[in-house]
């Protein structure tokens, strides 16, 4: 599908019909999605919220096909705004084609969104997907039964590696079969019989609407008032609460346990699994990595490996070669003398190749320097991905981010802050409660440095003892789980429970990892270069007015009385708010300059580190905060990182380090 997808540059039909790839978190949506499309993707948010839909195109025959990943559900009655997006795509116009992905090792998960599926009346093909992992487990299904009962295609797939996935394409044209329907309790089925005496047209089956209405589906409310007269809706509700006046549990609660039976009747018939689940060597390993006691040397070693491969090859080897060979020798100065023959104008001449030039400073820094650095830091963290270490890594620290009083899913935003702070902002909306959301905006703006401020900070511990880059570690945490705690205690409203999904440990499939890390790059040649640019021209212009050394000495009882380091540091902490690889990116030429001693450079990095956030992440936060709170979480951590910097510099001058 994918040869087409490059042979056809311009579809004999156009008309773009609509595949929707739905199912569970974690079942391998996105690497079908990615088959299917190849290059031909865009990424934007959801109209009205900030939930990310890709769309891509598919060629195929000479026919063009719309392919839309949905984001990951576990119902099609929302519980949240991703769960929101996937049912509101059904029901605003069901797809020519829908494709389920199932886990196979998890079939009652993804046969509850089956049986939604098949309520809604919306034909689908079943993908059952890490069939190689369900069989090492001694689990076996009988896909012809599974068809038979659900009246839909059913196919095995390994998609990782690119198995089963060219049958999709053979099956996308389910019939709607007359699946028999669930019985639910009298008084249940006595109101869906009267709300569905209510609608006239519905795109998906009336008896479906009814059945989200009385589970009290509060996001169908839009829907509602679109659709249906007030007088209409009032009926409705009076329906739903004498409905629910019969039985002293929630209807939705019935009507769910109704389908797990049905699940489970399914699931007697087409699936065998043995007695006790086959210890393999990834199930025993995935255990050992989240041990107590074991599972602490294996994050040791990981972050030993992280800091080999990010902070010596990359920060050493890499930009040694990159910033003094390709920069230093083979392109700056035949550019310099190109710039000092055809361009005579001693500003514009400046403007290039001068102290603060775009290219002696903004693409040295940024290809030279920050590009190597990051590149390794992507590679380790999409191995981290592929193989399912992250989301145990987010287990072991569940325990510390109990004590801080936060629901234990704020694990997740916290380990995606790694990779972009600015996104992982975006994705606390998957937390249950305003407080969590911003005691985790707040930590995440405070103390948690995304990947490419990582990998630099790496970078210059890497000719450090390990003192330092351990001493580091600690004071962040420690910072991080003090203003957590703080926080916790000081907003009102209430945490609650910590539910997570462990994928199993797999080996990451070279292919994949290529893949994330180019595109990972193109983001930042594309989003971050040009923030590089900006930054070296306001540098510029504040060295030309004469306003940076003001700077320097308005902030000299600050940056160099309280903190100890030179005032040109001044500079970094200064662009550091446009992008804060930038910042940290100033302090390592600082260093490889021989401005910095070890102290400072420690002293440096935990206050850059705990500085406000860049722009990106501060427009964000507003966004998703809103300004009063974005305000206040920015006036809580310029103190904290000045302060905390400060104790730092006193401390290790008394003890002589």
């Amino acid at each position: 599908m994918m040869e087409s997808c490059k042979k056809e540059t311009r579809p004999k039909d156009s008309s773009g019909e609509r595949i929707i790839l739905i199912g569970n978190p974690n079942v391998g949506k996105s690497v079908i999605f990615n088959y299917l499309t190849g290059k031909y993707v865009t990424v934007s948010n959801y109209p009205g919220t900030t939930v990310e839909v890709a769309t891509g195109a598919m060629f195929t025959k000479g026919k063009k096909f719309q392919v839309v990943d949905t984001p990951g559900i576990n119902s099609l009655i929302p519980t949240s705004e991703d769960e929101k997006v996937t049912r509101d795509i059904l029901l605003h116009g069901p797809p020519a084609h829908l494709v389920q992905v199932i886990d196979t090792k998890n079939l009652r998960r993804g046969l509850l969104i089956s049986l939604q599926l098949l309520e809604m009346g919306i034909p689908f093909v079943v993908v059952l997907n890490m069939w190689d992992e369900a069989k090492s487990r001694g689990i076996e299904i009988n896909l012809r039964k599974l068809s038979e009962h659900l009246g839909m295609p059913a196919l095995k797939a390994v998609a990782t590696r690119r198995k089963g996935l060219e049958k999709i394409k053979e099956n996308l044209q389910p019939r709607v079969t007359s699946f028999p329907a669930i019985t639910y309790p009298e008084a249940i089925e006595d109101g869906v019989s009267r709300i569905t005496s209510s609608f006239s047209e519905t795109i998906i089956s009336k008896r479906s609407l009814a059945l989200m209405l009385l589970s009290g589906d509060e996001s169908l409310a839009e829907w509602l008032h679109q659709n249906l007269p007030e007088e209409e809706i009032s009926r409705i509700e009076k329906i739903r609460h004498e409905v629910q006046t019969r039985f002293r549990d929630p209807i939705g609660y019935l009507i769910n346990q109704a389908r797990l039976r049905k699940v489970d009747e399914i699931l007697s018939r087409v699936r065998t699994s043995p007695e006790e689940t086959p210890k393999t060597f990834s199930a025993s390993l995935g255990n050992l990595v989240i041990h107590p006691f074991w599972g602490i040397p294996i994050l040791l070693f990981i972050l030993f490996l992280t800091y080999q491969f990010v902070g010596v090859f990359g920060a050493q080897i890499s930009v040694d070669f990159l910033e003094e060979t390709l920069f230093g020798e083979w392109l700056l100065p035949p550019l310099t003398g190109l710039i000092h023959r055809f361009i005579p104008i001693p500003i514009l001449q400046e403007l290039l190749i001068g102290p603060y030039g775009i290219l002696t400073m903004a693409l040295t820094y940024a290809i030279a320097i920050v590009l190597p650095i990051v590149g390794c830091f992507f590679i380790i963290f999409g191995l981290m991905e592929d193989s399912g270490y992250l989301p145990r890594l987010a287990v072991m620290s569940n325990k510390i981010f109990k004590r801080m009083g936060l629901n234990g899913k704020a694990v997740l935003p916290m380990v995606l802050g790694l990779g972009c702070d600015t996104m992982a902002t975006m994705t606390t909306r998957i937390l249950d409660t305003e407080k969590d959301r911003t005691i985790v905006t707040l930590l995440l703006a405070l103390g948690v440095p995304c990947s490419a401020q990582l990998g630099v900070i790496l970078g210059m511990f890497s000719g450090l003892p390990i003192f330092y880059l351990l001493t580091w570690i600690f004071l962040i945490a420690l910072i991080l789980v003090m203003v957590g705690y703080l926080a916790a205690r000081l907003l009102p409203g209430e945490g609650s429970d910590f539910i997570l999904e462990l994928p199993p440990l797999r080996i990451p499939k070279i292919s994949n990892i290529v893949v994330k890390t180019l595109a990972r790059l193109e983001w930042y040649l594309k989003e971050a270069v040009p923030l590089f640019i900006l930054g070296t021209l306001f540098l510029f212009i504040l060295h030309q007015t004469k306003a940076l050394s003001l700077l320097e000495q308005i902030s000299t009882p600050l940056i160099v009385h309280f903190l100890g380091l030179p005032a040109k540091a001044t500079e970094a902490f200064i662009i550091g708010f446009l992008r804060r690889d930038y910042g940290a990116a100033g302090l390592f030429m600082l260093a490889r300059e021989g401005f910095l001693d070890s102290r400072q450079i420690l002293v440096s990095l935990v206050t850059i580190t705990l500085f406000i956030p860049c722009i990106a992440q501060f427009f964000m936060m507003i966004k998703e905060r809103g300004l009063k709170k974005t305000l206040w979480i920015s006036a809580v951590i310029f103190p904290v990182a000045f302060g905390v910097g400060g104790l730092l510099n006193f401390l290790l001058r008394f003890l002589g380090l």
